[in-house]
């Protein structure tokens, strides 16, 4: 894919020029004054540090935090650009599915212009090649092929690490929110020429301060606060309720309400039935959807929480791999007792409500262990009484 990639992106802009001279009737389109030479920023680094851009799409917004310290005239001109509106209502117009996604030309503006897509806005700033890497989430200027310094107001995010363009294209941004909207731009139906054949649109893009880290969900309840706290486990078979027992797991328990909060289980499924044993579910593979940035950041793994609360019907648990500090998102349902796991396992909760809705889904014909029907998790809704 990374070589494909890089064939795709230089080669895909030097067949643009190349369409247009093949047409000789179509109109020329007006060229800007050729600056005196290559954009040099007039801002200091104190006015471009601590910067991003919120790229507001018609599939959802996309959150840049720019790094002046690795390209400053490249940030400086796009910063110059966005407070200009000079991207508002361009196009992603190119893609290479789970590869990159491009966009920025100002010709995008005018759909008339399509054949055009990818040829305007070039030439304008100098090459500032670094050691950042072209890996998943960066964001690049794009070049006039075999010309360094010809970028401008094109640029590319990468949606997969592309290695290859390594030192070849300034890296100037990082995605930090929305790279699942840039993915989904990369699965976009493409014509032969690699445009995207829906316009995807930049609605605006707004130059904002960097806000200040949010604070770690449910970082610091103390343990009677935690106890107040129930989960409804909304399941195409009914509700499960649970509690907690902070007092036995608290950083377990303070993982899933964080989890909970932010819908890292919304969308997974029952994986695991073991009848008489334990029904089991949580595990991120199994979503419908792929994770969120802001979701992902909030899995991890977890040290041990052993206990000496007994693995009964009813009581949760987390499930783990033999690494005792694996635990992560998959957690189960005892359905009977398990003294195989106690003292193995942290227990974190037990069920008030749905154990009925328990029992349905350990009675769902498996194949193994795996139930031979999807069992969704709908949602997992956070209550505090």
């Amino acid at each position: 894919m990374r070589r494909v990639t890089l064939i795709f992106l230089l080669a895909a802009l030097a067949a643009a020029p190349v369409l247009a001279q093949t047409k000789p009737r179509r109109p020329a389109t007006p060229k800007p004054a050729t600056p005196a030479g290559p954009f040099k920023t007039p801002l200091t680094a104190a006015e471009m540090k601590d910067k991003q851009a919120v790229v507001e799409t018609a599939r959802g917004t996309i959150v840049i935090q720019l790094l002046p310290e690795a390209a400053p005239n490249h940030v400086g001109y796009f910063m110059a650009e966005a407070r200009k509106g000079s991207f508002d209502g361009t196009t992603f117009h190119r893609a290479v599915q789970m590869g990159i996604v491009q966009g920025g030309d100002p010709l995008s503006k005018d759909p008339a212009k399509r054949a055009m897509y990818g040829t305007g806005g070039l030439g304008i700033l100098a090459a500032e090649f670094g050691s950042e890497p072209v890996t998943r989430g960066a964001v690049a200027a794009v070049l006039q092929p075999g010309k360094a310094d010809s970028a401008g107001n094109q640029f590319f995010i990468a949606i997969t690490d592309q290695v290859a363009l390594n030192g070849q294209f300034t890296v100037f941004g990082r995605v930090v929110e929305g790279l699942e909207v840039a993915q989904a731009i990369s699965d976009e139906p493409v014509d032969e020429k690699g445009h995207i054949v829906a316009r995807v649109e930049i609605a605006k893009v707004t130059i904002r301060d960097t806000p200040p880290p949010e604070a770690l969900p449910f970082s610091t309840e103390s343990v009677e606060e935690l106890s107040r706290y129930r989960a409804v486990i909304e399941t195409t078979y009914g509700a499960i309720t649970i509690g907690f027992l902070p007092d036995k797991a608290p950083e377990h328990v303070r993982n899933f309400l964080r989890l909970a909060s932010v819908g890292v289980f919304d969308g997974t499924t029952v994986h695991r039935i073991v009848k008489g044993f334990v029904i089991q579910t949580g595990l991120v593979e199994s979503r419908a959807a792929p994770l969120t940035q802001k979701q992902q950041r909030y899995v991890t793994t977890l040290k041990p929480e052993f206990n000496d609360t007994l693995h009964l019907a009813g009581i949760v648990s987390m499930a783990r791999t033999s690494d005792p500090a694996s635990a992560s998102t998959s957690f189960f349902i005892c359905t009977g007792p398990a003294p195989s796991l106690d003292n193995a396992y942290s227990v974190f909760g037990k069920v008030l409500s749905g154990m009925g809705v328990v029992s349905t889904i350990e009675a769902v014909p498996v194949n193994g262990e795996t139930p031979l029907d999807r069992i969704d998790v709908i949602r997992v809704r956070l209550e505090k009484h």
